[in-house]
């Protein structure tokens, strides 16, 4: 398979193409993930109100009843629930690891053990964050499939 890339201007409309004699697995996980990498969401900071790209997004927390986008150098607080999020960001490769947060899969940089069953993270910010025993399993399936 082939890879080719163009620059287009910025009156140009971006555009992945998949030329293919078969419509295979292969090619059916390269459109997922093309499409899992699009999108925002509304968040507010200090300096006012922000479209945050998923891509941007390390893990979301919720915080006594309020939700929050943790982006690598930025917090932003969301008027979504927890709950709202995780169906949205489903098909994002985004992944509930305890009650209160979900984390990014493409933003995890290591996972090792901790205690009592949980596991910590190591994002590509430099934070950790801890996975719960609870969703362990869950986090295991999602990284082989």
């Amino acid at each position: 398979m082939n890879v080719r890339i163009e620059k287009v201007g910025k009156e140009g409309e971006e555009l992945v193409l998949i030329r293919c004699r078969e419509v295979t697995d292969e090619v059916r996980e390269i459109e997922s993930f093309v499409k899992s990498r699009q999108g925002s969401i509304s968040g507010t900071s200090d300096e006012g109100r922000h479209e945050i790209a998923v891509t941007d997004i390390c893990y979301i927390e919720s915080v006594d009843g309020k939700t929050f986008l943790y982006t690598g150098d930025r917090v932003y607080e969301t008027a979504y629930r927890i709950y709202e999020l995780e169906e949205l960001l489903r098909q994002k490769h985004f992944l509930r690891i305890s009650k209160p947060m979900l984390v990014n899969l493409m933003k995890i940089e290591s996972i090792k053990p901790a205690m009592s069953g949980r596991f910590t993270a190591v994002l590509t910010s430099g934070e950790k964050i801890i996975i719960s025993r609870n969703y362990v399993k869950a986090l295991k399936e999602a990284l082989k499939g």
